[in-house]
């Protein structure tokens, strides 16, 4: 399977596959498959985009 999430970008909006109740997060860095993404409703979390999917938001919902 390839990770999808090599393509996310700083400033780019997601939402955690797995944790939709954490909101709509910004990424703030993507470096060697660990994705640094701050969370409305989480806060700061560092995810292992090996492990876990993250999916884009493009309307800011």
């Amino acid at each position: 399977m390839e990770d999808l999430n090599a393509i996310l970008a700083p400033g780019m909006l997601v939402r955690h596959s797995q944790c939709p109740d954490w909101g709509v997060g910004q990424v703030q860095s993507n470096i060697d498959k660990r994705v640094t993404v701050n969370f409305r409703e989480q806060g700061k979390v560092v995810i292992d985009s090996s492990r876990i999917a993250l999916i884009p938001v493009f309307d800011g919902s």
